[in-house]
């Protein structure tokens, strides 16, 4: 092809995903000619105003062997423009080392953010080698940093430095009582890596006899020093599964706040389904659901996880930090990655180990699953690429201004994270799409047909039960019944309405506070034309006492519209994030109405620039809403067109505002109850938790067998 028409066809590709997919062509085609030509066409790129272009091409650098190639990704390391830092400092992790990268690289540690993490990262890869050299330009890079947060980026690094030069500044940093405690604590988790060395050992069995949070990390990282990797198992199989953005619990607390989504309330239900699930030729008998939680959570969930006892348990992954975003949560991932060994270890033998999203979670664990030869089921689905296509259609993202948006959202990366964990992956999962195999060829590269045996389609469910008691107390409350508490709390909420607007129906979305799902879009499009005056709008979702920096752009944008103080007098109603349970008879009562407060045949909207499947859409049909949801993604394979729902392009305000008020036309003319029939019925027959417990029980089984057959082979004799 050469390099020049390589670089044209990414310039020149019809969409972004479709520039990112050609890049690799770029890469290949520079690895193949290499020299000082392609080196200075590449050179010319990333100096272009193309940002796209820019970073194709500092990946494509990469895959020279020269020195001059060397030379000019570590210049990008000093680039003005953040974007190529980050993927300079990336690239070179496929490079040998270079001494004279690593100090800037440690500078960019220093920063922190995605950048951190990448240099971080490549720094760990090269100490292998140059161990020595690491470490010393770490230390000296601590003489001069003041910052607490910093000198934890610095410590924690200096603790993946594999060799035993690192142990006395580890020692001595954890001991010194008038260090940050944060610093401390990086020092403490590292030294639990160590292995069993006598003055290690010492240290922390010293520190864990106190009563505070270092002393919580010193008793995880005595747990590291003296883990083993076998203990008790049940006869069935066992199965870990991951979502490291979330607080989850066996009740569904926190959903709706932060990135507590329907993944959440998913994995629980899932986990439940999974060990009821009474196939006794591939049974599960134990998930262990592994989410985020504190140091001391931690130490409590590793004794729990090891007592391999049957049934559901979680197991909670220090962070070592604030809960964080998980757009921002890559520097977490060397805490992330010692907690998710601790509790496989712990475990006894998983059996597999289901990933689901492309984020620091699954980047860490999936480097744990090979270093404990853990086989790995994937859940893939085009994300990121699916809102890359849904912004570039919009005109929000460009070739012109990707670097910088990239930057933020970390987009290129996610979308390799996405094809390395799907390579490697012993199986994949994915959801009904309406053009599966075209979607997954042209947006995320995987061609289905090439080994059918490693994929096998699975939708989500939900648990029918929970939904059949929620339409009840609905039911009841609209037929006159007293309110239960749940409904009371709504009640309260519907009261502050102003008389003119009671007795109208409900729009109501249930979902996090991020731009992603498009809450503040739902209100724009509500607010802008007539809807607004047919319709009072409830928004389920978000942590509106402290939300967090996507719920405070989500908010920002809604009082941008209608101010805070007008919301009830404008008929908008933000209840926060509510457990499940609470949140499915909200919704249910939009159906039946409110006797004095809400009109009856309400609206579910879903305003998500992208929806892999939709849990909170399954649970609006299976209560009997009509819906309005994505053209595309999984919606579009159970939402029936102005049947069950109308599906509409929702990155597009003006064509939501126009499905939501057809939505409402449609539901209010409706005079029985067939279509709502008709609606539980389509998720009743399809989507439960248990035909996706079924589903993924014989999938976790094959993968075993294989597994285990993989195991048992000997290379025969000549």
């Amino acid at each position: 092809m050469g390099i020049l028409t390589a670089l044209d066809a990414v310039r020149q590709a019809p969409r972004l995903v479709d520039a990112i997919r050609l890049a690799d062509d770029l890469a290949f085609e520079a690895s193949r000619e290499g020299g000082v030509r392609t080196i200075r066409v590449l050179k010319s790129a990333i100096a272009g105003d193309n940002q796209l272009v820019a970073i194709a091409a500092t990946h494509a650098l990469a895959g020279i062997y020269d020195e001059d190639a060397d030379i000019a990704i570590s210049k990008l390391l000093s680039s003005e423009r953040g974007f190529l830092r980050e993927h300079a400092a990336w690239a070179l992790g496929s490079r040998l080392p270079r001494f004279d990268a690593v100090s800037r690289l440690i500078g960019l540690v220093i920063e922190g953010g995605f950048g951190g993490m990448v240099a971080q990262r490549t720094l760990e890869q090269w100490s292998a080698a140059t161990a020595e050299h690491i470490a010393i330009g770490v230390e000296g890079a601590l003489l001069g940093i003041r910052d607490k947060d910093a000198r934890y980026r610095l410590v924690e690094t200096l603790g993946l430095v594999r060799s035993g030069i690192s142990i006395a500044p580890l020692l001595r940093i954890a001991g010194d009582a008038g260090e940050h405690e944060v610093v401390r604590v990086a020092a403490v988790s590292a030294l639990g890596q160590r292995g069993a060395d006598a003055r290690i050992i010492t240290y922390l069995e010293r520190a864990a006899a106190d009563d505070s949070y270092l002393a919580d990390v010193a008793r995880l990282s005595l747990v590291d020093v003296f883990a083993e990797d076998s203990v008790g198992h049940p006869a069935g199989l066992t199965v870990a599964q991951l979502f490291l953005h979330a607080d989850i619990d066996a009740d569904l607390t926190h959903v709706g706040s932060g990135d507590n989504g329907g993944i959440a309330t998913l994995l629980v239900r899932l986990g439940d389904a999974l060990i009821a699930f009474p196939d006794a030729s591939a049974r599960v008998e134990r998930v262990i659901t592994v989410s985020r939680g504190t140091a001391a959570d931690a130490v409590a969930s590793v004794s729990e996880v090891a007592t391999a006892v049957p049934g559901h348990v979680y197991g909670r992954v220090p962070t070592l930090s604030e809960p964080i975003q998980s757009a921002s949560a890559w520097p977490l991932r060397v805490a992330v990655r010692r907690g998710v060994r601790r509790l496989l270890r712990a475990a006894g033998g998983v059996d597999v180990l289901h990933l689901r999203t492309a984020d620091v979670g699954s980047l860490a664990a999936a480097d744990v699953a090979r270093e404990l030869d853990i086989p790995v089921v994937f859940t893939v689905a085009p994300d990121p690429h699916a809102v890359i296509d849904s912004l570039d259609k919009s005109g929000q993202l460009s070739q012109e201004n990707f670097g910088d948006i990239d930057e933020h959202e970390h987009f290129w990366f996610r979308v390799r994270l996405v094809q390395r964990l799907a390579a490697n992956a012993d199986h994949t999962v994915l959801f009904p799409r309406p053009n599966l195999e075209r979607d997954m060829r042209e947006l995320v590269g995987i061609d289905l047909n090439a080994h059918p045996e490693r994929h096998s389609i699975v939708p989500e469910g939900i648990d029918m039960q929970v939904i059949d008691r929620a339409v009840a107390e609905a039911a009841d409350l609209a037929a006159g019944l007293p309110a239960s508490r749940s409904l009371a709390q709504l009640n309260t909420l519907l009261e502050t309405l102003p008389q003119s607007r009671r007795g109208l129906p409900l729009l109501v979305s249930v979902g996090r506070f991020h731009r992603v799902k498009g809450m503040a879009t739902i209100v724009e499009a509500w607010a802008g034309g007539s809807l607004a005056d047919r319709a009072n709008l409830l928004l389920i979702g978000g942590d509106l006492a402290c939300p967090s920096a996507d719920e405070r752009e989500q908010l920002a944008a809604m009082d941008a519209v209608i101010p805070a103080p007008r919301r009830a007098d404008r008929g908008l109603l933000l209840a926060g994030h509510q457990p499940n349970d609470i949140a499915a008879r909200w919704v249910a009562a939009a159906r039946f109405g409110v006797p004095g407060l809400v009109a009856p045949r309400g609206v579910y909207v879903c305003g998500s620039l992208k929806e892999e499947f939709g849990i909170a859409l399954l649970e609006a049909m299976a209560s009997g809403l009509f819906v309005v949801a994505p053209d595309g993604g999984g919606p579009a394979t159970y939402v029936r067109q102005n049947v069950t729902g109308v599906l509409a392009p929702t990155w597009d305000v003006a064509l939501l505002r126009e499905a939501m008020g057809l939505a409402l036309e449609t539901a209010a003319a409706e005079t029985d109850d067939d279509r709502a029939a008709l609606s539980r019925a389509t998720v009743q027959e399809s989507f439960t938790i248990q035909a996706m417990a079924s589903a993924l029980t014989q999938v976790y089984s094959d993968v075993t067998q294989a597994q285990a057959a993989l195991r048992d082979w000997v290379v025969p004799t000549p």
